[in-house]
């Protein structure tokens, strides 16, 4: 059975519940990260502590514990969920972490518990990766939703909280206007910034371009797919992107920890609410850039992130 961390203590869980007067509940006030293992190790989680730490000082929480001490909660955790999952098996981590009980909600706790809520909790990467399998050959499609990015001034790109409810209509809209597209969001300024839950490449002719570090939420992996380009020598520019300029690109890809490097074959351009005709990315297969991309991450990482979707969605398969 499976069991996470929850306020000093391992339980199942199933019974890590957070209370209904939990900040995190009533006003979206938990800093969050999620990692994975990578042959059931964890991908720089160091650096992911790192940065759920800013999060959490954007947030005044005080978590009561040092990130050593939540790194070694984490491993701890992650130790105690290996056994029940084959050795092939890799894990998302997920870190919750808000200030505990609401303002004004405090006389239905104890003492003891009027502290910030921590949950630490791991789970397999199978099913999700394995509905993924196919993408990796055929590539995602693409949708710009009516929902906006807010900007820095309004919200901080690098806080990673559960409130963000901007992300969450972005994927309601991709929803209603193309199912199983990947939300891409525009600023109001009509310039390309990151996915709901990935960062956002397009490659035009021989540049590889992204946005800029202050208008996103730096992903991990973004930052290590920006330096395996430049040690190829490719030329990276990151810098505002136009819509105009992603829907023209030549390659288009998406970057996150869970699912390294996935290409996308097709967008459409729905800011306005109205889905325009969908545009082929090139030719709609893995462009020659995402392929060396995907190759040198592969080497640096040591995990064909294709064929471990594929193993799974075997295992899955045969049940």
């Amino acid at each position: 059975m499976r069991v996470a961390y929850f306020n000093g203590q391992f339980v199942p869980e199933n019974q890590a519940r957070v209370s209904i007067y939990d900040s995190g509940v009533l006003a979206g006030d938990m800093a969050y990260e999620v990692t994975r293992t990578i042959h059931q190790r964890p991908f720089r989680l160091r650096e992911h502590l790192e940065r759920l730490r800013e999060s959490l000082a954007l947030l005044a929480i005080d978590p009561g514990m040092s990130t050593d001490e939540l790194e070694r909660v984490t491993l701890k955790t992650l130790a105690r969920n290996l056994p029940t999952e084959a050795p092939d098996v890799d894990w998302q981590i997920i870190h919750n972490l808000s200030r505990g009980p609401g303002s004004g909600f405090q006389a239905a706790f104890s003492a003891e518990e009027r502290r910030p809520t921590i949950v630490i909790s791991c789970f397999p990467l199978t099913h999700r990766l394995a509905r993924l399998a196919d993408k990796y050959e055929t590539g995602v499609d693409v949708i710009i939703p009516p929902q906006r990015s807010l900007p820095a001034q309004w919200l901080p790109v690098h806080l990673k909280a559960r409130g963000r409810i901007h992300f969450q209509l972005a994927n309601l809209q991709a929803e209603a206007l193309a199912p199983s597209a990947w939300p891409v969001l525009i600023d109001p300024d009509g310039n390309v910034t990151e996915g709901t839950s990935f960062n956002v490449f397009a490659v035009a002719k021989d540049t590889l371009l992204t946005a800029p570090a202050e208008d996103v939420l730096v992903g991990v992996t973004r930052t290590v797919v920006l330096a395996l380009a430049r040690s190829l020598g490719l030329r990276v520019r990151e810098a505002k992107l136009p819509l105009a300029a992603l829907l023209a690109a030549d390659e288009l890809f998406a970057t996150s920890t869970s699912i390294g490097i996935l290409h996308a074959r097709s967008v459409v351009d729905a800011s306005d609410g109205q889905p325009a005709p969908t545009l082929p990315i090139g030719s709609g297969n893995l462009g020659p850039i995402t392929a060396r991309l995907r190759l040198a991450l592969h080497a640096e990482l040591g995990l064909d992130f294709a064929a471990q979707a594929k193993h799974y969605q075997l295992l899955v398969s045969l049940g």
